[in-house]
C-alpha cells in the first residue's frame, strides 16, 4: 500500500510569513543600524565598556583600530545575511535549489540597499555615506551567494539529490 502524501499550497500569507517577513524584519534592522543610534562614537563607547572587564589601560587593544574593524565586519556579515534572506524568498518552496536569476535578483536588491543605506546615514548627524561601506556591503552580499551556489554546485557534483 503506498501512499503519495500531498502538501497542499501554502497560502499567499503564509509564504509571506515564511519567506518574505525575514527580509522585511532584516532590512528593518539595518535601517535601526545606519542611525545615529549605532554611531561609531556609540559602538566605541560600547567596545570600551567592554575591554574594561579585560584589561587595564595599559594593555588593551586601541579602541578605534577594533570599533573600526568590527564596524566593517559587521557591514559584510549584515549583507551577507540579507542576500541569503533574499535568496532563500525568491527560492520560496521552488523545488530546484539554485537560479542564476534568483542570485542577481538577490544580488541587485544588495546592492541597491547598500547605496540606499548610504545614502539614508549622510541625513543622520553623526554618520557620513561611504561608497567604501557599500563596497564592503556588496562584498558581504556577494559572499553569501558565493556560498550557496559552491554548495548547490558540489552537492550536484557528488551525484546526491539535493531536491
Amino acid at each position: 500500500m503506498s501512499e503519495t502524501i500531498v502538501k497542499p499550497p501554502m497560502t499567499a500569507s503564509a509564504r509571506f510569513m515564511r519567506y518574505w517577513l525575514p527580509v522585511a524584519v532584516m532590512l528593518t534592522l539595518m535601517f535601526l543600524f545606519s542611525t545615529d543610534l549605532f554611531s561609531g562614537e556609540t559602538t566605541g563607547r560600547a567596545i570600551a565598556w567592554f575591554f574594561s572587564f579585560f584589561w587595564q589601560d595599559d594593555g588593551a587593544p586601541d579602541i578605534k583600530e577594533t570599533d573600526f574593524a568590527i564596524r566593517k565586519l559587521a557591514h559584510f556579515a549584515e549583507y551577507a545575511v540579507l542576500a541569503f534572506l533574499l535568496f532563500r524568498a525568491f527560492r520560496a518552496d521552488n523545488q530546484k535549489r539554485w537560479r542564476w536569476r534568483w542570485a542577481l535578483a538577490a544580488f541587485a536588491v544588495v546592492v541597491v540597499w547598500s547605496w540606499l543605506d548610504e545614502w539614508h546615514q549622510t541625513f543622520t548627524h553623526t554618520r557620513v555615506g561611504s561608497i567604501y561601506d557599500s563596497m564592503i556591503d556588496s562584498a558581504g552580499g556577494f559572499f553569501a551567494l558565493l556560498i550557496i551556489f559552491l554548495v548547490h554546485y558540489f552537492k550536484k557534483r557528488r551525484g546526491r539529490s539535493i531536491y
